[in-house]
């Protein structure tokens, strides 16, 4: 195998210890789970791989911030820290503070979608679809077909299908749409990161028929390293000028500062339109608490203004992203698929292809979750039919696009030794791929059902 050299852009501080379980520990405590491994203890899982969300190292300057946060009720000086860094980095002339992603997602969507029909993305993630849902809405992924297609290389698999775009809009009417959803990158496709040129052609047709074009921005920095890599127009230039040309034009963002801002709570609202962002302020102080603390503690808040600077530093990125390009050449080795070209935050195994016996309805992704687990305290997520869930209109079960096991790897977390146990445990999973069988829901609750649901394996 080529040997891939990531070098860390760091060095090891502090650590914590893990906790080690035998199989038949761990057999235990996952059927306890009710198969679901979000209902597994941290403290039973060697490596967490569930998300990259909150679950990053902070340096030494974001902890030395965290002493320095102000925790005044109204005003704090880390408020206009973190308002200083999002315009001067995004280019918005206004910011919101809140908690995490999904908090943004609350607020500013049924603004958006208040007497409309629908939400038309690339690909709407988990929460996104949610709330876009919880608005009396319905969500419309509208990825471009390449993705559908682990194996074969495409630079931007993330891209919108701009064509198909405006298709829907004409079918379904632009007064009934309230806002065209670009999310970079594209995780729920694999990750996969969105070229400049494709967002400038969906803002553009998103404005052409009056609709507002919103950027889903958790992963915007590790998308900008790939637009630098691939797009030959930025290939000279700086990830701040890339993250600028993105949001040129977009008319609000979310965001989950939980991911490129490397912290391990809050988030931010963009806008472009003074109007929207009253509302928002106004749904805020609801929702959230005043505006200038949305949620979180001025130690949190100073964190997340200096992690948006160190997310977007290009040496950091190329360690970063070198990370997955290393477990995937070990993949690549073993002749297991994933989506490829691999994304920015996660290796998507395709569980579809190592289990191909097992059917969409007894959820293959999850199969190879909870076998990763059993294998080596390997904890990683289901990204397909058990997360899309059951049609919100019929209550069938959704078939998804794609059955993948997600293995989010963290930021500045693990080493180059815990990604070779992950291959060889993915290895010695697929010599036995065969015996493994797949699951039934035998609990589940309406809406993010992959959270809390209980599973039982089938015999």
């Amino acid at each position: 195998m080529k040997r891939i050299y990531f070098p860390e852009p760091f060095r090891i501080k502090s650590i914590e210890p893990l906790k080690m379980l035998t199989r038949e520990e761990r057999e235990q405590k996952i059927a306890a789970a009710g198969y679901n491994v979000f209902s597994l203890a941290s403290q039973d899982v060697y490596i967490d791989l569930l998300t990259d969300s909150g679950t990053g190292a902070m340096s030494s300057d974001q902890w030395a911030g965290v002493m320095l946060g102000d925790e005044s009720y109204a005003g704090a000086d880390c408020y206009y820290h973190v308002q200083e860094n999002a315009k001067e980095i995004f280019g918005l002339p206004y910011v919101q503070l809140v908690h995490q992603g999904r908090a943004a997602e609350k607020v500013l969507l049924p603004v958006l979608l208040q007497g409309k029909k629908y939400a038309i993305a690339n690909m709407h993630f988990d929460t996104t679809r949610a709330h876009v849902e919880l608005a009396g809405a319905r969500a419309i992924d509208c990825t471009v077909p390449e993705a559908l297609d682990t194996t074969k290389y495409y630079d931007f698999k993330g891209n919108m299908d701009v064509e198909r775009l405006e298709e829907y809009i004409h079918e379904l009417g632009a007064e009934n749409i309230g806002v065209v959803i670009m999310t970079i990158t594209n995780n729920s496709a694999g990750g996969q990161p969105v070229s400049v040129e494709n967002i400038r052609k969906t803002r553009d047709v998103a404005h052409k028929y009056g609709i507002k074009f919103m950027i889903d921005a958790a992963r915007y920095a590790e998308n900008s390293y790939f637009v630098k890599q691939r797009e030959p127009e930025f290939k000279n230039s700086t990830i701040q000028e890339i993250v600028r040309a993105t949001f040129e034009g977009a008319d609000c963002f979310t965001m989950s500062a939980k991911k490129d801002a490397i912290v391990n709570m809050g988030g931010l609202i963009g806008c472009r339109d003074k109007a929207v962002f009253e509302l928002v302020k106004q749904r805020c102080i609801s929702f959230e608490g005043f505006i200038t603390y949305g949620g979180m503690s001025g130690r949190d808040i100073e964190a997340l203004a200096r992690g948006l600077k160190e997310g977007i530093d290009e040496n950091y990125l190329r360690y970063r992203i070198g990370q997955m390009e290393y477990l995937a050449a070990r993949l690549d080795e073993a002749g297991i698929a994933y989506q490829s070209p691999v994304g920015g935050h996660a290796v998507f195994v395709d569980a579809k292809k190592l289990l191909p016996h097992i059917p969409y309805y007894q959820f293959p992704a999850q199969a190879l979750a909870i076998e990763l687990y059993k294998e080596a305290g390997i904890r990683a997520c289901d990204i397909g039919s058990y997360m899309l869930g059951n049609d919100p209109d019929t209550g069938k079960q959704l078939e998804a696009d794609f059955e993948f096991t997600r293995l989010a790897i963290p930021r500045r977390v693990y080493t180059q030794s815990h990604l070779d146990v992950i291959a060889d445990a993915l290895i010695n999973i697929k010599e036995r791929a065969q015996e493994i069988k797949g699951y039934k829901i035998v609990e589940e609750p309406p809406i993010l059902r992959h959270f809390t649901a209980k599973l039982a394996p089938l015999e």
